[in-house]
């Protein structure tokens, strides 16, 4: 059977225009962004300016701040007509209600960077961050015209004084959660972050960005979506993904890692006995914005000394992940707490570092991928004990039926940052729009030969993207999956009547 991709246009493309007749830049120059990506993929990003005695440091410690809004049916009274805006928007129009009266401490929480930073360099500090912007979050701000945010942003990504202390993350443009997340789908959430992106920052700038950040840091375990996930992120030119933890195994013993700190190599094997791996960078703990806000991952980083890879000694890399903006303790104690550490971490042997700079020293000394510990995602063990690469989608499904029926711990929904909350059980009513939308959006668009250059392709994968935002995953039933039908019922509406 033929497989059928979006058509995407031979012309490279436009990047210079953040919006195209008034809907966001996410398509339709995937063949600029790849040649982007291929030309500059062996090219490093920050080992010539990295300032780091990488050779004689014990340790380093690397934080990445996640940042989201999801983009709701709220700028109106009546929900099937409201107009989509960004929850942020709401926030700071209804201060009134619940937690809301924090908008103007997000706000500021979105731009900070762009003020500390700066400060800090010129001080001749070395401080280091990585930032993971939604899509729908990018599309939010510039739409309430917030664009202070974006220029404080665009002052650390593209100023060479200031870019090598920052490194940007991928991520899925609607915040979508990669195993209950259709693998077409996810695919197109993958490139329309990267057009997005580019046309905000450029394309010299995105071709900078090598690390890729799960939302929710869901990580798929069934073998099919972890190899198309895997496949995508190596398709679309990222080095490495960020994981939790517990979302990985080792294949000899199905345990976690024993040396989480150093680099590792995720493989995903498919039914029919492909194989593909990508760096994997392990976050360990739970989703605690106290560890990123207290600086946690330093003091840990310090407790630790250089380990032995390939016959080499290299220094570990504790990295952790957290919200950039909820919370008190990260509204309010970050700030001072990473002055703190940026100032304590320059010029000591605990620095800190961002992950591809990371990286490129390691490799700098000699390291190859292949000599990374190999990790799988959680629960595979118990596949490949009873399943042998090659046999087949049909027998593969047979064999996690009968795991299921044996062990009630067995499932095949993936992993996060928690185990406590599942993206699927209890949401058949937003997860049966989202299938149909998808599938329809496969139909008329994909099947159609739409191109990825038109209006019509554009708005359609515009909503349907918004449609698959964790948040109405998230919060039970109630509002948020009120929301999330009825974004679905737009874009059932849109690929129902407008193809």
């Amino acid at each position: 059977m033929t497989e059928i991709k979006p058509n995407f246009p031979d012309w490279e493309g436009n990047l210079n225009d953040e919006y195209i007749e008034g809907v966001v830049n996410i398509s339709g120059s995937e063949k600029l962004i790849q040649k982007t990506i291929q030309e500059n993929r062996a090219n490093p990003v920050f080992l010539p300016d990295s300032g780091i005695d990488f050779g004689n440091i014990r340790s380093a410690c690397a934080i990445a701040l996640h940042m989201h809004q999801p983009l709701i049916p709220a700028g109106g009274g009546n929900l099937q007509t409201a107009e989509i805006i960004s929850n942020l928007k709401y926030m700071f129009d209804n201060q009134y209600i619940g937690d809301n009266h924090n908008a103007p401490v997000f706000h500021w929480c979105y731009k900070r960077m762009g003020e500390f930073i700066p400060q800090l360099v010129d001080e001749g500090k070395q401080p280091r961050v990585m930032l993971e912007y939604s899509g729908t979050l990018l599309h939010g701000l510039r739409q309430m015209g917030l664009h202070d945010v974006l220029d404080y942003l665009k002052k650390i990504t593209l100023d060479h004084n200031y870019r090598r202390s920052v490194e940007w993350l991928g991520c899925p443009w609607g915040h979508a959660v990669a195993p209950s997340t259709p693998v077409q789908d996810y695919r197109l959430h993958v490139l329309a972050w990267q057009h997005h992106f580019a046309a905000i920052f450029g394309l010299e700038a995105l071709s900078r960005v090598r690390g890729f950040s799960p939302s929710e840091m869901a990580l798929p375990n069934h073998p099919e979506i972890a190899y198309e996930f895997v496949k995508t992120l190596k398709d679309c030119g990222y080095q490495w993904v960020l994981v939790q933890e517990h979302t990985v195994e080792r294949p000899d013993n199905g345990h976690q890692s024993e040396q989480p700190h150093i680099p590792h190599r995720l493989t995903c094997t498919n039914s029919k006995g492909e194989t593909v791996s990508i760096i994997a960078i392990i976050k360990t703990q739970g989703s605690d914005t106290k560890l990123v806000a207290q600086m946690q991952p330093f003091y840990e980083a310090r407790s630790l000394s250089r380990w032995e890879l390939a016959g080499k000694s290299v220094p570990p890399l504790v990295t952790q992940i957290a919200d950039g903006e909820n919370g008190g303790v990260m509204m309010n104690e970050f700030p001072s707490k990473f002055f703190e550490v940026s100032n304590d971490s320059t010029g000591s042997d605990t620095p800190l570092m961002n992950v591809t700079e990371y990286l490129e020293h390691l490799f700098a000394m000699g390291i190859k991928e292949e000599d990374l510990p190999v990790i799988q995602p959680t629960k595979q063990k118990q596949i490949w004990d009873n399943f042998k690469a090659g046999e087949g989608p049909e027998k593969l499904e047979t064999v996690i039926e009968t795991l299921k029926k044996e062990d009630s711990q067995f499932h095949m929904d993936g992993g996060s940052w928690t185990n406590d909350i599942s993206w699927v059980k209890g949401y058949e009513n937003v997860l049966g729009p989202m299938e149909k939308a998808s599938a329809l959006f496969n139909e008329k668009v994909i099947k159609g030969g739409v191109s990825s250059n038109e209006h019509r392709y554009r708005n359609a994968l515009f909503h349907l993207m918004c449609s698959q935002t964790s948040c109405y995953r998230y919060w039970g039933q109630g509002l948020w999956t009120d929301y999330g039908q009825e974004i679905c019922r737009r874009a059932i509406d849109i690929l129902t009547y407008d193809f």
